[in-house]
């Protein structure tokens, strides 16, 4: 498929099936797969279980990449599913500069006195003032949302303003807890993408103001994460903080900006997720989305839509929107 952009670095892992075949875990090298399990010792049936092995597999990964003797299957001859299929699901909000400072002016009251440029200049100043404090915000997602990286995704009918927001996702590798910021990266088995999809119209509750966000009908919807195509191990990333992250909608560039305007990093968010929660091997952690959503456009997603995400060295997923029966 030309969706299958070659990934950074020498294997990246992913979840494939031949047709009318069973789920697999396989490592992509040079667009042939290898089925990890009937390869690796224990057997794992999915990438999950490689991850709760992380490091003990991981050196052999990279000698199974190298090895040219082993059957693999032509990558053209298998469906790519999502990567992983984590237990928890940690998002982070409000965490790209520019992003935040767009949503706050699209969504201002009628009655606002301010002018454009006096709001930007005082969200701006919030966002300084949140980084200064070191306070990321963080939500959790449910597992039931994510699809795969070419699925097509269902807008569901009672969605109103359904928005795409393409972000890096970090996949953990070990069991965290209490983890300091400078070891924090030590966690991380590897990175992916995912379009965490958004009703814009469902985040905030009119009925009840005091309460705020309502996160579970704007963002879980089923499908409403397509995840992958692959996962790319950590080593082969250089700098999470210096990413291209790009999303086109029917071949027009959307979203174009660097994980550089991230208010906290991976490190920071990996670590702050610690000191409350458990992190375990094949969780997700959504770093947050850079400017250029659809509300900010005044386009939102609607059926027939072509969504082609892209992150630097991680692939390119590609979903369609299909408008719900009714």
């Amino acid at each position: 498929m030309a969706t299958h952009r070659q990934p950074a670095g020498p294997f990246a892992l992913g979840t494939f099936s031949a047709p009318e075949g069973p789920r697999f875990p396989g490592l992509l090298a040079e667009d042939r797969v290898l089925d990890l399990s009937g390869t690796l010792a224990g057997a794992p049936s999915d990438l999950r279980a490689v991850l709760d092995r992380w490091e003990e597999y991981l050196p052999v990964l990279h000698s199974l990449a190298d090895d040219p003797h082993l059957d693999r299957h032509p990558l053209d001859g298998l469906r790519v599913h999502a990567p992983v299929e984590p237990r928890q699901v940690f998002q982070s909000g409000a965490n790209y500069r520019q992003h935040v400072i767009d949503l706050e002016v699209a969504h201002r009251s009628p009655d606002d006195p301010r002018t454009v440029e006096e709001a930007r200049a005082e969200i701006a100043a919030v966002m300084d003032r949140r980084a200064a404090e070191d306070l990321p915000y963080v939500f959790i997602g449910l597992p039931s949302a994510i699809t795969g990286p070419y699925d097509d995704v269902v807008l569901p009918s009672w969605a109103e303003q359904p928005d795409w927001e393409l972000e890096l996702a970090v996949v953990i590798g070990r069991p965290a807890q209490g983890v300091p910021v400078e070891e924090a990266l030590e966690y991380v088995a590897g990175y992916t993408i995912a379009n965490d999809l958004t009703d814009r119209a469902g985040v905030f509750r009119r009925d009840m103001k005091a309460i705020g966000t309502d996160w579970l009908r704007s963002k879980n919807a089923p499908g409403f994460t397509p995840l992958g195509p692959w996962i790319v191990p950590a080593g082969s990333i250089a700098d999470p903080g210096d990413l291209r992250v790009t999303l086109r909608l029917n071949g027009e560039t959307m979203q174009d900006e660097s994980t550089k305007d991230m208010l906290f990093g991976v490190a920071r968010l990996v670590s702050y997720i610690s000191q409350t929660a458990q992190l375990l091997p094949g969780d997700l952690v959504l770093t947050g989305s850079p400017a250029g959503n659809g509300i900010h456009w005044g386009r939102l997603l609607r059926d027939g839509d072509v969504m082609e995400g892209s992150i630097t060295g991680l692939g390119v997923q590609r979903t369609r929107c299909v408008g719900e029966a009714v």
